[in-house]
């Protein structure tokens, strides 16, 4: 029987409904574990049907979370999930279940580990490849607590890694430094690479599983220590020769080469999914005394137990809410394209007319709409996997050689890559074009995905230009403008979501450096809107208000945070009392390009100058208009904002 006609009715959970934390599990047997397992994963795809979410990657590590909680003593022994999106199981075992199905809802649980949350989370994340630094540094930290303390126990610390995860330099970083610590804790640090997709070494049958098993229990890790010593009394040729041999003949069986060579003590490829080998390894690895850095190696399948999952080509990885028996999604009307479309469809239209454009992603073509160019033009889109750094001084190289990389990384994930924006790519004035997606709020993916940030850490750039539509016509003709400027670095940041639903044009137009626009003019001495962004309706709305009232308001776009128009900006500043900016950006961006110039000028003491921008703070899950209303970035707080300007008052 598979797996998935094997899942639990929904609502009959013998055991999980026993299970309110890890300690609850200690004393099941392995066939108990098995069904704790099953009904673990019928209650994790009954709650993600109507949250949404991350279910492909939960649905893989269902079997490797209830070992883990089974075999080591959580929370003191601390579990690190890698990007953290596939721990819902973790967290229904960890306490959290009556709460699962507030799952990236408005005030629920987080999509993520999260510290703040539960003991269970010792590491927030959401961001890929931190587990292992995070980890070992928490294995450091007990060591040298346990030096002073004798009666102290130091904790075992687990990272859980994903193959993909892995690609970035940070986990070999980490890796590296553990292997060469020779000690001071990192022999506590058991690292787990959850291999779900391109199999470094695939089981080989009951041999493998026989080595594997052998291979992390005290037995051979004290033959192994002996072997060691014995190799030493030999003559240095031999010892090397015979060092040598060992590690290569577990290398070819088990694929652990790399990871050896890195410091760490290599064992796998285990089945991910059987109970049998997953629970006495674990226990092993538990047990052993002074076995240096381990890497686990399993092999595990995403979407796992779920029939429509495992036949998805993306076995399910995000979900909107869906029909547990056919796994039919429910989706929204259908609306105007995304903005990521728009962007790709330009793309695509300069592609065919150039040669030299090329498209770069780390890990995300899909999200960033450059899956098209793969279709379309393969030998030019280039996939570095999760290694943003390495994306943008990839990109900086083949701009130097005089190719138009167009460089697609969303907004949080390209604060990744920071040094290389601006050592690799500004410092030398290299024409990169960065597509900035995700800028702004973005949703229930909360704080740790929003675009609050590159605004503020692309402006002060020398020699960057930093573009920013107000809806889907404009980004076409920035991303035609992006395209054509060979002249330096320019970044165009676009948010999460759809469009207006405006008529496109064949084509971008090519936007003049630094140009804004006056969307609504005005006569009269009142209010002047300067907006960045898709904000722009937003105060478009309030002008309307605010002229009800016999207030005149006129509204601009800026189109450019960087640089930015001075004489839009003098114009408005000497014809209007009042004065507002508006992004979706945290304090300290476009703003403060605007403010410096009205100062430099003299005319900042000729009006009132009020920026608006998200607030400093961190903004929760929630819808993308929840969180712009708790941002204050909407239309009643603009107009709320201006008429307490016009009264001389300092703040709404």
């Amino acid at each position: 029987m598979s797996m998935s006609s094997s899942i639990p009715t929904m609502g009959r959970y013998p055991l999980l409904d026993r299970v309110n934390t890890p300690a609850d599990m200690k004393n099941l047997s392995t066939e108990q574990l098995r069904t704790l397992a099953d009904e673990l994963r019928s209650e994790t795809i009954n709650a993600v049907s109507t949250t949404g979410g991350h279910l492909g990657a939960s649905l893989g590590v269902v079997e490797l979370t209830v070992a883990l909680h089974a075999v080591f003593n959580t929370p003191d022994d601390r579990i690190i999930w890698d990007v953290g999106h596939q721990a819902y199981p973790h967290k229904i075992l960890t306490g959290r279940r009556e709460h699962i199905r507030t799952l990236r809802q408005p005030g629920g649980l987080s999509g993520f580990t999260r510290r703040s949350e539960s003991p269970y989370d010792p590491f927030g994340a959401a961001h890929s490849s931190t587990s292992i630094s995070a980890g070992l540094g928490m294995a450091v930290a007990h060591h040298l607590y346990a030096e002073d303390h004798p009666a102290y126990r130091e904790r075992n610390v687990i990272s859980i890694i994903g193959d993909g995860s892995i690609s970035a330099g940070m986990a070999y970083e980490a890796m590296n430094n553990a292997g060469a610590m020779g000690g001071k804790g990192a022999e506590r640090l058991i690292v787990i690479l959850n291999d779900n997709e391109m199999s470094i070494a695939p089981p080989v049958g009951a041999m493998s599983n026989y080595l594997t098993r052998l291979m992390s229990s005290r037995r051979f890790l004290t033959l192994r220590d002996l072997a060691g010593k014995l190799a030493k009394r030999l003559p240095s040729s031999i010892e090397r020769t015979a060092k040598r041999a060992e590690e290569y003949a577990r290398g070819m069986i088990t694929g652990g080469t790399l990871f050896e060579e890195l410091g760490f003590y290599y064992v796998g490829p285990v089945d991910g999914h059987d109970m049998n080998q997953l629970v006495p390894i674990l226990r092993n690895l538990r047990d052993a005394e002074n076995k240096g850095p381990v890497l686990l190696h399993v092999i595990t399948e995403k979407g796992r137990g779920y029939k429509p999952a495992e036949s998805a080509g993306d076995k399910y990885h995000a979900v909107s809410r869906f029909n547990v028996e056919t796994g039919e999604q429910k989706k929204g009307p259908a609306g105007p394209p995304s903005y990521t479309n728009i962007f790709s469809r330009e793309l695509l239209h300069r592609a065919k007319q150039d040669e030299k454009v090329v498209a770069i992603t780390a890990a995300m073509p899909s999200g960033t709409g450059l899956d098209k160019m793969a279709q379309h033009y393969p030998e030019r889109y280039f996939d570095v996997g999760i290694a943003e750094q390495h994306a943008v001084t990839f990109a900086a190289g083949m701009a130097s050689e005089g190719m138009r990389p167009f460089c697609a990384i969303y907004s949080t994930f390209l604060q990744r890559a920071y040094d290389q924006v601006m050592h690799d790519v500004a410092l030398q004035n290299l024409p990169v074009r960065f597509a900035v997606d995700r800028a702004g709020l973005v949703g229930a993916d909360g704080a740790t995905h929003a675009g609050s940030f590159d605004l503020n850490y692309l402006c002060c750039l020398p020699n960057m230009t930093v573009m920013a539509p107000s809806d889907e016509v404009e980004l076409l003709h920035m991303t035609a403008t992006a395209w054509a400027h060979d002249s330096g670095p320019i970044a165009l940041r676009y948010p999460r979501g759809s469009g207006l639903g405006l008529d496109l044009p064949e084509e971008g137009q090519i936007l003049d450096i630094g140009k804004g626009r006056i969307v609504r003019a005005s006569e009269g001495e009142g209010v002047a809107i300067l907006s960045l962004g898709t904000r722009l309706q937003e105060a478009l709305k309030a002008a309307d208000t605010l002229a009800a009232e016999g207030i005149a308001v006129t509204v601009a776009d800026a189109r450019f945070a960087k640089p930015v128009d001075g004489a839009l900006i003098e114009a408005l500043a000497r014809q209007h009392k009042v004065f507002l900016t508006l992004e979706e950006g945290a304090p300290g961006g476009f703003s403060t390009q605007v403010v410096e110039h009205l100062a430099a000028t003299g005319l900042l003491d000729h009006v009132r100058f009020r920026p608006m921008a998200l607030p400093d703070t961190w903004i929760d899950h929630n819808t993308p208009e929840a969180q712009y209303e708790e941002a204050g970035l909407t239309a009643h707080h603009i107009a709320e904002l201006a008429r307490h300007a016009l009264a001389g008052k300092a703040k709404a």
